[in-house]
């Protein structure tokens, strides 16, 4: 699978470990920036994180920050983009499972690590449970 990464100054340090995990797991990464700890505006790195995924370029994306939040947002700026902003084993999971999340937003501040790289590892290896959502859309338009 081919990802694009971007990040701020604040996330630095989770894209360049994260980025390791994926090479390791051997997916292609196209890295966005930013490139130090030296401090930027996040927006100019994030926006072509999520462009490439909206574009085809690349089929997910992750974004990094010092919460996630802004990250988030701008993504979801981008048409065709469904970021999660993701703290949990289990927000990781469902935002795969049942939003389709296409772009991945972590917050260097908030989380371990650890739990980072394990949130990374669920959210690409679930599924989007397509009929489900089907399902539940169904029933929304009965009412």
């Amino acid at each position: 699978m081919k990802i694009s990464l971007g990040s701020d100054h604040a996330g630095f340090r989770y894209k360049e470990k994260v980025k390791e995990l994926l090479i390791s797991l051997g997916h292609e990464v196209k890295d966005l920036g930013t490139f130090s700890e030296d401090p930027v505006d996040y927006p100019l790195f994030i926006r072509p994180a999520a462009e490439a995924v909206a574009s085809g370029e690349c089929e997910r994306g992750i974004v990094f920050g010092g919460s996630g939040n802004g990250e988030a947002m701008v993504a979801n700026k981008v048409h065709g983009v469904r970021c999660a902003l993701c703290w949990s084993e289990e927000s990781a999971s469902l935002s795969r499972q049942h939003n389709d999340a296409n772009v991945l937003s972590m917050g260097e501040r908030l989380i371990s690590e650890d739990l980072a790289l394990k949130i990374v590892r669920i959210w690409l290896e679930t599924d989007f449970d397509g009929g489900r959502h089907e399902r539940r859309v169904a029933m929304l338009n009965a009412m």
